[in-house]
């Protein structure tokens, strides 16, 4: 039988509508996906057997992983792993940011400009943007200056949304073309290298990761167990029942914007950091694939579904994915389409949930 007594009153429980969260589909789905790209690693003659995410030479690592590729796909994910963090409150909270990924450049190119050594080989510092006063300055300068920028932003963001009624895909497309042309306009197109010792510790080795999984658990407590996080739940599951309810919507939008702004400036820190220098396309793309990382894990385009570990998941995924089609020596430009389809599949699927989930209801 479907149904069964279940408590006083006669009420039912129907065994057929039990369902897992929707972070295990994800993980299954990691799995699925790493099982067919080894699949193809052992089929495709060009591959000659070869395995993705495992070394069957003990002797190198002391284990069957191929730690080497395990790090790079981390690695890959993190730092747009950290915009995906705002990315998701954005969305669950019934809006959509395309400017973080011009953000980080405008950002990273402002930040190395405070973060700039003095001597380098024992000369001036060639690509110096300012003068002595900005030479070795500590590192929580350029952090602070970064953090500042991108809640600046996010503020403007915010409050266009908030208080104009201009629609968030509106707004943050504009704020995309402003914060490139920024990004460009900073140094008339130069790039800014040379940081500090301090400073290029902060996106060394593995850091990324630990930035990544640190704030992934920070802000999965916040949207969990905090006014903060319920009031973004319900702004985007009903907007007009929130704002009934007495909440400050507009000035909770405002807040949501300016912490995701926030985020992808310090992945813009920890980018250039890692890579010693800020150049002004940096972050093509990264708004899209923040999204993506984001939809894939489960997070509603419509708002008001989501969560921070589904975001992670879908990072991962979203990672497995990318170096998998490297590993199997996908040309460039297919890997782009491929991207594309996938960012537009999750996109179809977060639809087929909402009718499935109406459906049910």
């Amino acid at each position: 039988m479907a149904e069964e007594s279940h408590g006083v009153g006669g009420l039912k429980y129907d065994k057929s509508k039990r369902s897992w969260p929707g972070e295990v589909n994800i993980l299954f789905a990691l799995i699925i996906i790493i099982l067919i790209f080894e699949a193809l690693g052992q089929l495709l003659p060009y591959m000659r057997g070869q395995s993705m995410l495992f070394d069957f030479n003990t002797n190198r690592d002391g284990t069957i992983l191929n730690i080497a590729r395990i790090k790079i796909i981390i690695l890959q994910v993190s730092i747009i792993g950290i915009i995906a963090l705002g990315v998701t409150q954005v969305i669950i909270s019934g809006g959509i940011d395309l400017s973080s990924g011009p953000l980080v450049g405008a950002t990273a190119m402002i930040v190395m400009s405070f973060a700039q050594t003095e001597l380098v080989n024992g000369q001036l510092n060639p690509k110096a943007v300012f003068g002595a006063w900005a030479f070795d300055l500590p590192v929580l300068i350029p952090v602070i200056v970064g953090l500042c920028f991108g809640a600046f932003i996010g503020i403007i963001n915010g409050s266009l949304i908030a208080f104009t009624g201009i629609p968030p895909f509106i707004a943050t497309l504009g704020m995309f073309l402003i914060c490139r042309g920024i990004a460009q306009w900073w140094t008339r197109g130069q790039p800014v290298s040379f940081p500090t010792e301090s400073y290029a510790w902060l996106g060394s080795g593995m850091m990324p990761v630990v930035w990544f999984l640190l704030l992934a658990f920070l802000f999965h407590i916040v949207l969990k167990f905090t006014v903060y996080g319920k009031h973004t739940y319900a702004i985007g599951s009903n907007e007009a029942a929130a704002r009934m309810s007495g909440i400050n919507v507009r000035r909770h939008k405002v807040m949501v914007y300016m912490i995701a702004s926030m985020l992808a400036a310090f992945a813009a820190i920890i980018l250039s950091s890692k890579n010693l220098t800020a150049q002004t396309g940096m972050g093509q793309f990264y708004e899209l694939f923040a999204i993506a990382m984001a939809v894939i894990g489960g997070v509603s385009l419509t708002g008001g579904r989501g969560s921070i570990i589904g975001t992670v998941l879908g990072a991962m995924v979203f990672g497995v994915i990318q170096s998998g089609f490297t590993y199997i020596k996908l040309d460039a430009f297919y890997q782009l389409m491929a991207m594309g389809a996938i960012i537009i599949s999750a996109v179809v699927l977060d639809q087929w949930r909402q009718k499935s989930a109406t459906a049910k209801a």
